[in-house]
């Protein structure tokens, strides 16, 4: 390991600040990328709330996926880069080039400027959005032989996922030259909450303990503590059999909104008197969705269809071991009440 410089791009993110902790407390020294160095004071921030004063061992640099400008002096003297930025709006654009455009675009930047300065890895987050949509859900878990197809209906999100990961190996694969690339892909990404931003996944989180959701539908997602996802880049980033390879980073089994609902019920106590106990029927949810784009594209095709994923080639092949599911949950409800982003219920 040693004294090495890794460059973390998106470092005000809430995956890029996990692994600037886990990266500074394993003794690396750190680089990251800001769209502006104003965020600087941001990130500092976002460490001191995850218990880590990096002083001199954090370094800036401003660099944005949509532009050169900057990114030969980011990766200047780095021995592995972490390129955990990617861009995810709160709402779908209406064009979908917004979002494909600067994820693909954006990591073959970062692949080409870290080949060019002689960088020995990079490490990509990638997502199951990659792996496990747009065509029939096998009787089998999803693993890291499978693809989305991206040309089967998928949402703008999932699309630009899966087209800047292909376009990451190619690159590699035809003009790589010395550059490794390993690739996580995680599914939902819960744990402790840094700062107030929130990712979508928090959302949940956060909707369910405020009392903003009237029922639950019957749709289940991947769970995974975002601390496990930053320890799996780091043994992606170290290990020689990561190489060349993609990594499914998922605790274990789906959870529905339901079930997810209830540990927190269960785990929390008064901090989660708000979250609802109502399931709501699929014929509900299908009427509801035909006035509303967003239910209709993401809620009714998950309706009543968990997907099976396996975890065992990060475990098998990396040694490692992540959180519960419901850990992970826990951890985020509690720390959302800790940052003040949850109120607590009158009693």
């Amino acid at each position: 390991m040693g004294n090495e410089l890794v460059l973390v791009t998106g470092g005000s993110g809430f995956l890029g600040g996990h692994c600037i902790a886990k990266l500074l407390g394993d003794g690396y020294r750190v680089r990251t990328t800001v769209r502006s160095v104003d965020r600087e004071r941001d990130v500092r921030a976002l460490l001191q709330t995850a218990g880590v004063e990096p002083g001199d061992a954090l370094t800036f640099a401003a660099a944005d996926l949509v532009s050169d400008d900057g990114w030969p002096a980011a990766v200047d003297g780095v021995t592995f880069v972490l390129h955990t930025a990617s861009p995810f709006p709160p709402t779908m654009p209406k064009d979908e080039n917004e979002l494909i455009v600067p994820a693909r675009d954006g990591a073959l930047r970062v692949l080409r400027t870290a080949r060019d300065a002689g960088v020995k890895r990079v490490v990509l987050t990638s997502s199951f959005a990659a792996v496990g949509y747009g065509g029939p859900v096998p009787d089998r878990p999803y693993t890291e032989e499978d693809w989305t197809d991206p040309h089967a209906g998928v949402s703008a999100y999932v699309k630009s996922k899966t087209l800047a990961e292909r376009a990451a190996w190619d690159f590699v694969a035809r003009e790589g030259g010395g550059l490794e690339l390993a690739v996580v892909n995680p599914v939902g990404i819960f744990g402790p909450v840094l700062g107030p931003k929130l990712s979508s996944s928090v959302e949940i989180v956060q909707r369910l303990m405020s009392g903003k959701v009237p029922g639950l539908p019957k749709v289940s997602t991947g769970v995974v503590d975002v601390r496990d996802v930053a320890d799996l880049h780091v043994l992606a980033m170290t290990n020689p059999a990561a190489a060349g390879e993609r990594f499914i980073a998922a605790a274990g089994e789906s959870m529905s909104l339901p079930d997810m609902a209830r540990v927190l019920r269960d785990r929390l106590g008064d901090a989660a008197a708000r979250v609802p106990t109502r399931v709501l029927p699929d014929v509900l949810v299908r009427l509801a969705a035909l006035f509303n784009k967003s239910l209709l594209q993401e809620v009714v095709p998950r309706l009543g269809r968990a997907k099976q994923i396996s975890n065992d080639k990060a475990r098998r092949v990396l040694g490692w071991t992540p959180r519960s599911n419901e850990d992970a949950l826990v951890a985020t409800g509690e720390s959302l009440v800790r940052l003040g982003l949850v109120q607590p219920h009158a009693t």
